[in-house]
């Protein structure tokens, strides 16, 4: 079994900066790229960003130039660092993990943390 535990999020003012965090419990995390969605009230859940085993990264283009990606192997977790936040990043943001092993998502999420960008 593995589960994800996510910290950060909150109030953020135009412009502002926050960091997320997920937390990876199991003994396959150097085997996972762990993806970043994110949900805004009545609209869909979009990936918004993906981070390899390997660290290389890949990100959406709506914040592309303004998130970074990053992972501790030896702490087992995932940051998605929010820069430049503009309000239309508002949104319950989620962990989740592929295998690299198996392609196939884990079926299980991180519990999501509130990221609301307002003045």
């Amino acid at each position: 079994q593995v589960r994800f535990v996510q910290s950060g999020g909150g109030l953020v003012q135009p412009g502002g900066s926050l960091t997320l965090s997920c937390e990876v419990f199991g003994d396959i995390f150097s085997f996972l790229v762990i993806d970043w969605y994110r949900q805004a009230p009545g609209k869909q859940r979009e990936l918004v960003a993906s981070i390899t085993p390997g660290s290389g990264t890949v990100y959406q283009d709506s914040v592309k130039g303004r998130f970074t990606l990053s992972r501790d192997h030896m702490k087992k977790t995932a940051y998605l660092q929010m820069n430049s936040l503009k309000p239309e990043d508002t949104a319950v943001y989620y962990c989740n993990a592929r295998d690299i092993r198996t392609r196939i998502p884990l079926d299980s999420w991180g519990q999501g943390t509130q990221v609301t960008v307002s003045s």
